[in-house]
């Protein structure tokens, strides 16, 4: 028998009245009530009440008066009926209480540096230097449950699907993949290193070469970049890997994971998914993640101002740039905060922003007198602006402009809260392969330079790389981008030829890659995949606003660890031992 519980606190219910139990945990709260003496106890199942009573157990009452939160602490008793006026409704154990007959004090605590209730804002710092006490709250609790109910939904799900869990190497070999590397010093061999993975898709590759055909993992990640809300240094990703398949294959597969996760979470999503091409995405919503619970759809004005006399407009429309804008709505913003916008816009990396009220006898815009009615016309026509719209617009470069436009609709939504509460979910598909990176001079690989490029613009390759689109995909839920996959590469010339647009040459390849070609040199068939954000779809599902509010350990934006204080220096024999000096750079 176990000497310190019989059962959970949660559990303690109506048909358990009458039962002798016993049940251990911290203690949640103390109240002394002159005779009787109350304890809210706490496990992971919840919280139940334990009553001690002087007359029916002296000692255990007069051992309850020195309890104080978080002691940990078992009790034994009876189940018994509250009485109807202190039955409480907002507690699941509510109906019921454990008269106590024997107390023991298993651990003594210290008074915690912040209170362990669910409603008191405690400074992020604070909690992750104490994350073993901020575990012990119960929305962190709810967070781990619900990642652990989720990871079981999708191992399942993909077990009756045929894939095999496989696990990939940590320690590997640095390649450019995006971000930077985490990098570990061999000691074994000086002066050489290892890289954490930044994903596993050399690995993932390899076991589809390998005849492996569906692979899954629930695999750790690292890259070493600046920290976000939805970024850390470490993190999870659910990884797969599918061979013989077309894109359709690899998103029917994915919507079925999906749909899965969601149900664990008690939402239900109905696959098939929309879809949207990228393209569509970018002109209509300025970004190729979109959040469409919401309209203010983004409109391109250029055809209506093509002739225009107006300078602005007219010399980005010359320079190949595009004139672009958004209806609003009925908001009346006053001048400070239209001023807000105008810098919000600029912030983006816009030259400015165009404003504007639709009134009745036109467009009221501080510009409009730059304009023909014709034109104004035009723009309030194209927006579908009616009397007392704002209409917004932009006039720059396509990118820019969309960037700009993108954000602003976030921006607006999410001020006077337009976003429709729902799930909404759909496919991007048609990516650009590559992307100008006008630091560099250089075409940089859009998702990564292992994606297939489409079979029908594949030929444009070594001529026009930046209209070559990639067999790629990414899945954007409620705004946020949750996963991205795309068709691999499986012929080496193909992959000699990618490597070349993006400024690699064979020699090059062949340092940096050429495990991964010698594979392909070897049959590889047809494969895909796709990975999926664990920590993000977690948060998404738990409501949380970062992605730290549903992993058990996480960095700071800084990327350190104020509970164990990672990073560290190493004392100098390990340093010594890894031929390294130790000393940050000048």
């Amino acid at each position: 028998m176990n000497p310190y519980r019989a059962g959970w606190c949660g559990d303690v219910r109506k048909p358990r009245v009458g039962e002798k139990l016993r049940v251990a945990g911290w203690v949640d709260r103390r109240r002394d009530h002159g005779g009787l003496v109350f304890i809210d106890l706490r496990d992971r199942s919840g919280v139940v009440q334990v009553v001690f009573n002087p007359e029916a157990a002296p000692e255990a009452h007069e051992r309850a008066h020195e309890l104080r939160p978080e002691w940990v602490i078992t009790v034994h008793g009876e189940v018994v009926p509250r009485s109807p006026e202190t039955v409480n409704a907002e507690m699941p154990t509510g109906e019921v209480e454990i008269r106590v007959t024997e107390v023991e004090v298993l651990a003594e605590a210290e008074t915690p540096p912040f209170p362990l209730d669910e409603t008191t804002q405690v400074d992020e710092a604070l909690r992750l230097e104490y994350r073993y006490l901020d575990l012990r709250r119960e929305p962190m609790q709810r967070a781990l449950e619900l990642r652990h109910r989720t990871i079981r939904a999708i191992r399942s799900y993909l077990d009756e699907q045929g894939f095999l869990d496989i696990e990939t190497p940590v320690l590997t070999r640095s390649t450019p993949e995006g971000a930077r590397d985490f990098v570990v010093p061999s000691r074994m061999q000086p002066g050489s290193w290892y890289a954490l993975p930044q994903s596993p898709q050399l690995f993932k590759q390899l076991l589809m070469v390998a005849g492996c055909e569906r692979y899954y993992q629930i695999a750790r990640c690292f890259r070493d970049e600046d920290l976000r809300a939805d970024r850390q240094p470490e993190f999870t990703q659910l990884d797969i890997e599918m061979s013989f398949v077309t894109q359709e294959d690899v998103i029917e597969v994915s919507e079925g994971v999906i749909a899965a996760a969601f149900a664990a979470a008690g939402v239900e999503l109905t696959p098939p998914f929309a879809r949207m091409t990228y393209a569509d995405a970018v002109s209509r919503f300025g970004s190729d993640r979109p959040d469409l619970r919401f309209g203010l759809e983004i409109e391109d004005l250029s055809d209506e101002l093509r002739g225009t006399e107006f300078k602005v407009f007219r010399s980005v429309l010359d320079d190949g740039g595009v004139v672009r804008g958004l209806n609003a709505g009925k908001h009346q913003l006053s001048r400070a905060e239209l001023d807000g916008l105008i810098d919000f816009a600029k912030q983006q990396g816009a030259g400015g922003l165009v404003w504007g009220y639709v009134e009745q006898d036109g467009w009221g815009a501080p510009i409009a007198k730059f304009l023909g009615d014709d034109e104004t016309d035009g723009i309030v026509s194209r927006l579908k602006g009616e009397v007392g719209d704002l209409l917004l617009i932009v006039a720059d470069g396509p990118a820019v402009a969309a960037r700009t436009l993108g954000a602003l609709r976030g921006e607006l939504a999410g001020r006077y809260g337009l976003a429709r509460d729902e799930w909404n979910t759909a496919w991007i598909t048609d990516f650009p392969l590559v992307e100008w990176n006008e630091d560099e001079r250089r075409w940089d690989a859009l998702h990564h330079p292992f994606t297939a490029p489409s079979a029908d613009t594949i030929d444009l390759l070594p001529s026009a790389p930046g209209e070559v689109r990639a067999d790629a995909y990414d899945l954007v839920v409620n705004g946020v981008e949750l996963g991205g996959g795309s068709i691999r590469i499986n012929r080496p010339e193909v992959q000699y030829a990618v490597l070349e647009a993006l400024g690699i040459d064979r020699a090059e390849a062949d340092d940096k890659f050429g495990f991964l070609i010698k594979a392909l040199q070897h049959g590889a068939p047809p494969h895909g995949g796709i990975a999926f954000g664990l920590d993000r779809l977690v948060a998404l599902l738990a409501g949380c606003e970062s992605i730290r509010d549903v992993i058990a350990f996480p960095k700071t934006a800084s990327g350190g660890d104020p509970m164990t204080g990672a990073p560290a220096p190493l004392d100098r024999r390990q340093l010594r031992e890894l031929g390294l000096s130790g000393k940050p750079p000048a």
